[in-house]
């Protein structure tokens, strides 16, 4: 049983507590109040994790690297989310939620903060690292504390509310981190990441629950997450099917470029667009699955592989283009449902299992661009992305459904 958050201002005693019933609303707070200074986090870590990617023809000569080295910068910033989630998790598992969603988004506030100020390449590199390992612990911690707010049977559109910072993020955060970058340099747009998790700091403590932790809880039984089937199944599902995504956002610019032949100026309309999908497919996806979670999860599946077979065929005009990347965006409101599944699965190692999720997703933004690579290696051309992503897509049906076998 996991317990439920206790507001600072109503304490129970410990058999008290060992009885409250889990997922019950916490009656003690603003459930809106919450999200919303949960979701300026996901803002925060959206706006920085895919504004980098646009900022590389900016950092790279100034730091005196080529593109490709700048590359690592990102990839840093993914391996720092790979390696964080988990570690952070484990060893705060007796930490009160909100005072370690405090410190982690200080400690995000701190690295950005210090990657504005990266003087080298290889400082830049190790700020990057940094900076990502409060991003999967974020995410995981916050998206408990939103379902303790609620119902039961309105956790993953709670949790959708957090995630929809990030999603927003794409859209409004990422253009904006760019303008920042091309008027007054790149190394305001980290400096502006760092005001943002700082206001996210501030609003978490004075609006959040404690949020208690367990009766019980403790490193080793964090890592007991790590001995059931259908958490390593979860978390695949996402690894290998969010992949898709990531194949054919990569390298959409350059398709529009070398195969639509758009106008650059169209790039970051387009770009919004798949921001706009992300946004109304997390929404949609929680509703539906807070009423059947895991069908919900298989019909994201299904509709991933169908808008991506899309993309090969809509690359020859932007007017076919646009509607199918949105598709294709709806398609990430995956991460909100595997978030949700993951609490079900993890029992009473839900900090690991829910953090570890972004891990997965992480893996997922490395898996899909290397093997849309090694397809553009091989002379397939830029529209073979979305074949590549039609595959990843199908490698995750199959693991869910061997996940929904094995529940049955």
């Amino acid at each position: 049983m996991t317990l439920v958050d206790l507001p600072e201002t109503a304490p129970l005693d410990a058999e008290a507590a060992a009885t409250a019933a889990p997922n019950a609303p916490n009656p003690g707070h603003h459930p809106t109040l919450v999200l919303l200074a949960l979701a300026m986090g996901g803002f925060a870590i959206g706006t920085t994790e895919f504004a980098a990617m646009s900022l590389v023809p900016d950092f790279a000569p100034d730091l005196g690297i080529d593109a490709p080295t700048a590359g690592h910068v990102i990839s840093a910033y993914a391996l720092g989310v790979v390696v964080g989630a988990p570690v952070i998790a484990v060893l705060a598992a007796r930490i009160a939620r909100r005072t370690l969603l405090v410190g982690l988004m200080v400690l995000f506030a701190l690295c950005n903060g210090l990657s504005a100020l990266a003087p080298s390449y290889h400082w830049m590199l190790g700020f990057r690292f940094l900076a990502g390992l409060p991003h999967g612990a974020y995410f995981g911690v916050a998206a408990l504390v939103a379902a303790s707010l609620v119902s039961r049977d309105r956790r993953t559109q709670a949790v959708s509310r957090v995630i929809a910072g990030l999603t927003v993020a794409t859209v409004v955060g990422v253009p904006l981190a760019n303008v920042i970058g091309q008027l007054v340099g790149w190394r305001w747009s980290f400096g502006l990441v760092a005001l943002l998790a700082l206001t996210t700091a501030a609003m978490v403590r004075i609006l959040a629950p404690l949020g208690a932790p367990a009766q019980g809880a403790s490193a080793l039984r964090e890592l007991g997450a790590l001995r059931r089937g259908q958490v390593w199944l979860t978390l695949a599902t996402g690894a290998i099917g969010f992949g898709g995504l990531f194949s054919v956002y990569t390298y959409l610019a350059s398709t529009m470029l070398e195969v639509t032949h758009a106008s650059p100026v169209a790039i970051p309309v387009v770009l919004a667009l798949f921001g706009l999908g992300l946004t109304v497919g997390n929404l949609v996806c929680a509703w539906a699955a807070d009423r059947a979670l895991m069908p919900a999860a298989g019909a994201t599946l299904i509709w991933s592989v169908c808008a991506l077979a899309l993309y090969p065929f809509a690359v020859g005009s932007l007017w076919t283009l646009g509607p199918v990347v949105f598709l294709i965006g709806c398609g990430g409101g995956l991460a909100t449902i595997l978030q949700t599944r993951l609490m079900d699965v993890a029992e009473d190692a839900q900090t690991l299992a829910a953090a570890l999720n972004h891990s997965a997703f992480n893996v997922a933004n490395a898996l899909g661009p290397w093997l849309a690579g090694l397809a553009l290696v091989a002379g397939l051309g830029l529209p073979s992305t979305g074949w590549v992503g039609v595959a990843l897509a199908l490698g995750g049906l199959v693991l869910w459904s061997i996940s929904f076998v094995k529940r049955r």
